[in-house]
């Protein structure tokens, strides 16, 4: 999706993809070995302002918090090449913005919390192969529980279940629900709409085998991150067209939502970090076959019919190219008739959502996205 065109493929959230620049161990490999990334979930009310930056604020981002600014300093750090100078092989060994706050957490003494959440893997079949889940299930709680299927982010090129491991561990511990944290397969060895077909047989599974995990095939939401944003909304449209059970509610986390690269956020910050407008095209060039197909609805969702979608809740970050994305899908949404809910956090970047450890807002956010979902899975 070339300029336009190209930020719709870009549904990284990767999409909010810098920050789910790919890890560099597969999704699979951690399934019970997620101690590094608990520290990502710690409680940080103690560590308010324990994170701060080494310089001023940046040309590109002269309001960005504090915590938030750290972050994005010790992720330059790294000195690596930019993601568009990239093969997608090369691109998934960049350091994330995960290392980032793991790093700042180490400097910084901040202790890594003891999770209530066990995890495990599961493989299962889908159109032309195989791919993974991971189950985050609250410790307590009576069974069912409810589930919410969540998709990360990485622009459908990057990132992986562990560079997003500390969102949905989160969510599973604040709501109480088991969060099954799907591994769709990735561009550009699988293109457009393969991780959209991945989604949603994700969802299918959960609701046919929701029982023989303790979930409730009942009270099942969808959620995710820039490209999970998009696939967890096109994930619910695909159930209502498909005449199946739609979820119960939807979180998108400044989701890819549309084809337009010259929108006001593009415009202001397209040399954002961790996500920039030329990222969004070099997405957008290794998920699409075509730049004709970043005019598909499963892409530019703000043209889908979105009528009969259940509650939507949405966030937003003010440095990021996406946010123009987000607040127009939320104005659609409103105008076909669907009950949505969504917030701007102003000084932040995309991936933020996942750094409470060391960023106030993002544990501002995710106390708001966790209220949202337990209020519906209610």
């Amino acid at each position: 999706m070339k300029t336009k065109l190209l930020i719709s493929m870009a549904v990284a959230g990767a999409i909010g993809l810098t920050a789910c620049q790919s890890n560099k161990t597969g999704s699979e490999s951690a399934d019970s070995t997620m101690a590094a990334t608990d520290t990502m979930m710690k409680d940080t009310a103690s560590t308010v302002n324990a994170v701060k930056p080494m310089g001023p604020a940046p040309e590109w981002a002269p309001t960005i918090r504090p915590e938030m600014q750290a972050v994005m300093e010790k992720l330059a750090s790294y000195g690596d090449k930019p993601i568009p100078e990239l093969t997608a092989v090369q691109a998934r060994k960049n350091h994330t913005p995960t290392d980032a706050v793991m790093a700042l957490m180490k400097e910084n003494n901040i202790p890594a919390p003891v999770m209530n959440v066990d995890t495990m893997g599961k493989d299962i079949p889908v159109s032309g192969g195989n791919i993974h889940l991971r189950m985050y299930t609250p410790k307590a709680g009576s069974s069912p529980l409810p589930v919410v299927v969540y998709y990360h982010g990485g622009g459908f090129v990057i990132a992986n279940l562990d560079v997003y491991d500390a969102s949905a561990k989160a969510l599973a511990e604040q709501t109480g629900a088991i969060v099954v944290s799907v591994a769709y397969r990735l561009a550009p060895e699988h293109k457009f709409p393969v991780a959209h077909n991945d989604a949603f047989a994700a969802y299918q599974w959960v609701l046919k085998n929701a029982a023989s995990f303790k979930g409730d095939p009942k009270r099942v939401a969808v959620a995710g991150e820039s490209a999970g944003g998009n696939l967890a909304i096109n994930t619910a449209i695909k159930a209502k067209d498909s005449k199946i059970m739609i979820p119960t509610a939807i979180l998108a986390v400044y989701p890819v939502a549309g084809s337009d690269m010259n929108t006001k956020s593009y415009q202001a910050h397209a040399k954002a970090k961790p996500l920039d407008k030329p990222m969004m095209m070099w997405f957008v060039k290794n998920y699409l076959s075509s730049m004709a197909e970043a005019k598909d609805p499963r892409i530019n969702l703000v043209a889908a019919n979105l009528k009969g979608l259940p509650p939507v809740t949405i966030i937003t970050a003010e440095i990021d190219p996406l946010q123009s994305d987000g607040m127009l899908l939320a104005d659609k949404l409103r105008a076909a008739d669907v009950k949505v809910d969504s917030k701007n956090y102003d000084g932040v970047t995309h991936e933020f959502f996942g750094m409470g450890a060391v960023v106030p807002e993002a544990k501002e956010a995710m106390a708001y996205a966790t209220g949202q979902l337990k209020a519906a899975l209610k």
